[in-house]
């Protein structure tokens, strides 16, 4: 993910992601020598530099001809999260209750989704939770299962023996390139792939789904006690 694309993930727009990056490079320019640089029309810089200072990433100093200076990216993207947890707050406080929708399976697509849904269920273990998964998936969990230890969470992994977290049970197999088995409390299970974008994954609370994965789990983890792999 390029610079441009990193900073629309903070509110900005492609333009101003731009004229941000030339602020930064520069320092201090006017609208006119922001335009000319770009090559972005001096209306499209002006309404750039504008959603810029709105949105909390440049100041406007003005003198003879006004002058636009970057907030420095630690700051801006700061105080960009503490926004936005402030704004997820009241928005959490205001919705409406979710009615429950534990029946059923659903499928999440895109490796980033079912990632998201792995962190969910990981935050949300009250007692233990099982995970078969390969290093590079375990390497974008690990803040999630280090909270989870933290709290007091059994964690038992099985992955291949170059990964490591302090705390947990790890039981050491090869497992396939992003290949994902979760189950938390006995009571929330997920399965499939979370290789790429085109991965999928199955997700429910039915126990017979739960109980199919604990098993599948619980045999390989005495395989690999029989084998001395543990």
């Amino acid at each position: 993910m390029d610079t441009v694309q990193l900073l629309t993930r903070f509110g900005l727009t492609r333009q101003e992601a731009n004229l941000y990056i030339l602020l930064c490079r520069r320092g201090d320019l006017t609208g006119y020598e922001a335009a000319k640089l770009t090559g972005i029309s001096r209306s499209g810089t002006y309404t750039a530099l504008a959603g810029l200072v709105e949105k909390g990433a440049a100041y406007l100093r003005e003198e003879a001809a006004s002058h636009y200076t970057p907030v420095p990216v630690e700051e801006f993207s700061e105080n960009y999260l503490h926004n936005l947890e402030k704004t997820r707050e009241q928005l959490i406080a205001q919705m409406p209750r979710q009615a429950a929708v534990e029946d059923g399976y659903l499928t999440i697509r895109g490796s980033r989704h079912i990632l998201d849904r792995m962190r969910s269920m990981i935050r949300a273990a009250q007692k233990r939770l099982y995970l078969s998964a390969s290093p590079g998936v375990l390497e974008e969990l690990s803040p999630a299962l280090q909270e989870a230890m933290d709290a007091g969470r059994k964690v038992t992994l099985i992955t291949s023996p170059e990964f490591s977290i302090e705390g947990a049970y790890l039981y050491s197999a090869p497992i396939p390139d992003g290949q994902v088995r979760l189950i938390v409390d006995s009571s929330r299970a997920l399965a499939g792939d979370a290789r790429d974008e085109a991965s999928s994954c199955v997700y429910s609370c039915q126990k017979n789904l739960v109980e199919l994965i604990k098993e599948s789990l619980s045999n390989e983890i005495r395989l690999i006690q029989k084998d001395g792999l543990a």
